[in-house]
């Protein structure tokens, strides 16, 4: 085997850090599986998601077989809100404290502004087949 072939331990160490956090974390992560009520109401969960990892390694002395090396990672999910889904109708419910900045302020309202514009486009296509 060449250089080429063999395995820096760093790399195997942070490849193995790395598959167990793809485990962890799949799209569902950030929007959940949907939640249907009795009464029709359709409840998807929408969560923030916080990734850290940290890999680090090297060889001690002249040998090559002397490493030492670790990693970590660690994954946050926060609860963000539910889109609530009624008769066609879709609202964000947030769960937490108001929004802080003017960029989650805008997130929040995308589903009522949609909502709007879905509703002046279809008021204005039935003004125009009459």
């Amino acid at each position: 085997m060449d250089n080429k072939e063999k395995k820096n331990p760093l790399s195997e160490l942070l490849e193995s850090s790395m598959s167990h956090l793809r485990t962890m974390v799949d799209s569902n992560t950030i929007i959940g599986e949907p939640i249907v009520t009795a009464d029709g109401v359709t409840l998807i969960p929408v969560s923030r998601l916080s990734v850290g990892f940290g890999c680090g390694g090297g060889d001690y002395g002249k040998q090559t077989d002397k490493f030492g090396g670790a990693s970590t990672g660690g994954v946050r999910v926060d609860p963000v809100a539910f889109l609530v889904v009624k008769d066609g109708v879709t609202r964000l419910l947030p769960v937490g404290p108001a929004p802080m900045s003017t960029a989650d302020r805008v997130i929040e309202l995308v589903p009522q502004v949609m909502d709007r514009v879905e509703n002046y486009i279809s008021k204005k296509q039935e003004k125009s087949e009459f």
